[in-house]
């Protein structure tokens, strides 16, 4: 071995500890670098949930305790006054109640009557292509607009569309639109009607994706069709289920479109709806101190039945999974 490759021959020790010594930085390690890159791309979506979400909920809080009326530059300090009117407004309780009614009911028949649509549409037939389109599409039109189509055909006066019908073969009108309790009804049928097509649609894909072999399965073994449903279907649904309850509760709690379309939250404030008040307390009459602690209040309650939403799934979901 020459001179040369003698010196260029380092013994194990001497190159462990230079290894040793030579470490490479944290901040040049592999998991620095992928946490800056996954930090980097939250950024964006941190920012516009401070600058969108968190910046003004803190500041509806804020102003739920003042008496801000959209001018002032520094409004006063009134504690829970806010907060007492919101309780005694009869207005406003009449709304929450509707809201919550809305929101639940809603949600239960059309759940119940898209999860059956679902497997009818799932099933062989002829025009099963036309008859699915024809039920996504009812849901595809705004909500505002469905309100004021059927505004005129459930007109209380005898020249709206149903009356008309009605008066034509001998029968008395009927206050659709003008009476408390009929209006409530009214609006909550629109709603079904236009969610249960696009619900079952979501469904469907859910059904799609049952495999075929537990349905021939379960009929070798001499199961009825309803005893494949209640084993095989609803059990596989479960994730479907979570997820459009989910969205059905949610749109019911915010509704604002469709009552207003339909009624404008009469009559009187049968149809009223908490983001109605909101709307109209804090925008219309400047009393933004009120829609402050009304929209506070509000999103507490949205909370509370998300919650308990998401833990009666969790408790279902356990159970079928």
């Amino acid at each position: 071995m020459s001179r040369h490759d003698q010196s260029q021959e380092v013994p194990a020790g001497a190159s462990s500890a230079g290894t040793g010594s030579a470490r490479t930085p944290w901040y040049k390690t592999g998991k620095f670098a992928e946490s800056a890159a996954s930090t980097g791309f939250l950024f964006p979506i941190i920012v516009v949930f401070l600058v969108l979400t968190a910046v003004p909920l803190v500041q509806t809080i804020y102003y739920s305790f003042t008496d801000y009326n959209g001018f002032q530059q520094h409004p006063n300090f009134i504690g829970l006054t806010n907060y007492q009117k919101v309780f005694t407004d009869p207005s406003l309780l009449v709304g929450l109640g509707f809201t919550v009614l809305f929101a639940v009911t809603t949600t239960l028949i059309t759940t119940a009557l898209a999860i059956p649509l679902a497997v009818a549409l799932n099933s062989r037939f002829y025009g099963r292509s036309f008859a699915r389109s024809l039920f996504f599409f009812l849901g595809v039109p705004s909500l505002i607009v469905l309100g004021l189509v059927w505004q005129y055909i459930l007109s209380p006066m005898k020249t709206g569309a149903l009356n008309s019908v009605l008066v034509s073969l001998g029968l008395k009108s009927v206050p659709w639109l003008a009476d408390g309790n009929l209006a409530r009804a009214a609006v909550i049928f629109v709603a079904i009607w236009a969610a249960v097509g696009w619900h079952a649609t979501l469904y469907l894909a859910y059904l799609q994706a049952v495999p075929k072999d537990l349905y021939e399965q379960a009929a070798v073994d001499g199961a009825n069709g309803f005893q494949q449903f209640i084993h095989i279907t609803l059990p596989q649904l479960v994730p479907g289920i979570v997820v459009s309850t989910f969205l059905l509760i949610t749109n019911g709690l915010k509704v604002y479109d469709l009552p207003f379309g339909m009624t404008k939250g009469g009559p009187g404030y049968a149809t009223n709806t908490i983001t109605q008040s909101i709307i109209v307390q804090g925008i219309s009459q400047s009393q933004y101190g009120l829609g402050s602690a009304l929209a506070v209040l509000f999103t507490i309650a949205c909370m509370i039945v998300v919650l308990g939403q998401q833990a009666i799934t969790g408790i279902i979901t356990r159970r079928f999974a």
